[in-house]
């Protein structure tokens, strides 16, 4: 059994480029259809990929209408090696459990705890599909 975490169902290579602090980049559907998409801190919660936003941002009010996600994220040393997720929100976590899951993701991406101020939560999204090519 791999020690990567993630979905065992998903490749390797993407569980691992999710896993480590590379930016990713998050898809969801505007109201009139089109595309919106913002770079974002990425992580996995068990076999859930994580991600944190406010809860009155553009991305939480697309995904309350829509859950449906695309996730990108390439390796931080060599784009070239990247790897493509698509699933949807499952669970949106605030409070004590939100905070527990945004400082994780702080501490893997800055070495500290995410700074209070501005209210957080998590999203939780299961992962149906995923590829990882490499260029590189």
């Amino acid at each position: 059994m791999s020690a990567v975490p993630g979905p065992a169902h998903l490749p390797e290579a993407a569980r691992t480029l999710v896993a480590g602090p590379h930016v990713a980049h998050l898809a969801t559907v505007l109201p009139d259809g089109g595309p919106h998409v913002v770079p974002l801190w990425v992580g996995w919660e068990g076999d859930r990929l994580a991600f944190l936003t406010g809860p009155g941002s553009r991305k939480a009010r697309n995904l309350a209408r829509d859950p449906r996600v695309a996730v990108s994220v390439t390796e931080t040393e060599n784009p070239y090696v990247m790897a493509t997720l698509r699933g949807r929100v499952v669970e949106v976590l605030d409070g004590d459990a939100g905070w527990a899951v945004v400082d994780r993701l702080s501490v893997l991406y800055t070495g500290g705890p995410y700074p209070r101020g501005e209210d957080r939560h998590a999203y939780l999204v299961e992962i149906d599909h995923a590829t990882a090519p490499s260029f590189g």
